[in-house]
């Protein structure tokens, strides 16, 4: 029968620390909620900043001493002075913002500013960029902790005098980091395994690059396209032409032409643009246009009786399109709207035959 494995021995300064870490582990849990919370409504309210999640911890205890071993413990040993081991740990809470966009870290960063006193900032990416030997993650980490403003709030008392860690990463970033824990023997590597993991490293840095890209590029494509409405249109643009065909890009520059106070949601833009192709094959811009052009004063018409007789029913811009498409052309957009709607939209035509 094995016989049991010795207590590990601790330090009377490790011993603390263990003290220490459990009386305040509940506290802890509840700041590491609170900043969390605190930086989703900030961030909530910034324009142009896309999150991704923001998740947060309180580091292990066992973690905490090994970082400290790691990085303390021989100078402060040599020194022979006593020293405690909880002022060396600043990171006990961690929390993590995952962008979308590289150019976002630094818009984050100046928000968070505003609302907290930085202790400490670390630039990964000046710090691997400055050496062709290190590979990792690129991010930016931020010490904080309350400014003078937030700390005197009474709701934010209990936590005016604990810091904590932000980590600010792209989601790419975030991948990357979680596959670099996985590689093992970083530090003694070959150099042939490290080469190909720079090479890999610096895909998703590509990647990062490209989404980026690709956003400025789609902002730009509806930004500064001419307006789709002052087109030509002739029967002729029923046959697809090279650049003619409808797509999300050109549905948003008509769309926004007659409901100009109206964001559209991307995703609903892509399913309904596929919907149209698969009521109309080959449906263009300017064929769209046109069905849009010449039938929305009248749809707009039933949308206030619509509205009138069901003060709860819903109308929206995607609703009043598909009653444009339908009235433009009842063969081919018949499946545009349900049939209850149909009738109902028909009923109304028939009653009200002038406004057509």
């Amino acid at each position: 029968m094995p016989l049991p494995s010795p207590a590990t021995h601790l330090t009377p300064e490790e011993s603390a620390f263990h003290a220490f870490y459990a009386q305040e582990r509940p506290a802890l849990d509840h700041a590491c909620a609170f900043y969390m919370a605190l930086l989703q409504s900030l961030l909530s309210q910034a324009r142009h900043i896309d999150i991704a999640k923001i998740e947060g911890r309180v580091k292990d205890r066992d973690e905490c001493l090994r970082k400290f071993s790691r990085k303390y413990r021989a100078s402060l040993e040599e020194s022979g002075a006593p020293y405690e081991i909880r002022p060396y740990i600043t990171d006990l809470i961690g929390v993590r913002v995952v962008c979308l966009y590289e150019d976002e870290l630094e818009k984050v960063a100046q928000i968070v500013q505003s609302h907290f006193d930085v202790i400490d900032v670390t630039d990964k990416v000046s710090a691997l960029e400055g050496t062709e030997a290190s590979f990792g993650y690129k991010g930016l980490h931020l010490d904080l902790r309350l400014n003078a403003v937030q700390a005197a709030l009474p709701e934010n008392a209990a936590y005016a005098a604990q810091p904590f860690e932000l980590q600010v990463r792209t989601i790419i970033q975030d991948a990357w980091s979680v596959l670099d824990h996985k590689i093992k023997y970083k530090k003694s590597i070959p150099a042939e395994l490290k080469r190909r993991i720079n090479v890999l490293s610096a895909l998703f840095e590509l990647a990062d690059r490209e989404f980026r890209q690709i956003r400025d590029a789609t902002d730009a494509e509806l930004l500064y396209a001419p307006d789709e409405t002052t087109e030509a249109e002739t029967e002729a643009s029923r046959t697809p032409e090279p650049g003619s065909e409808l797509n999300a890009f050109t549905f948003l520059k008509i769309a926004r032409h007659f409901f100009k106070d109206v964001e559209f949601d991307a995703q609903k833009v892509d399913l309904f643009v596929d919907d149209m192709r698969a009521w109309s094959p080959g449906i263009t811009r300017a064929r769209f246009n046109t069905l849009m052009r010449e039938t929305i004063a009248t749809v707009k018409r039933y949308k206030q009786f619509y509205e009138a007789q069901n003060p709860e029913g819903s109308f929206n811009p995607f609703t009043v399109i598909r009653h444009c498409l339908y009235l433009g052309d009842r063969q081919a957009f018949r499946r545009a709207l349900r049939n209850s709607s149909r009738e109902a939209f028909e009923a109304w035509l028939q009653e009200n035959p002038t406004l057509i």
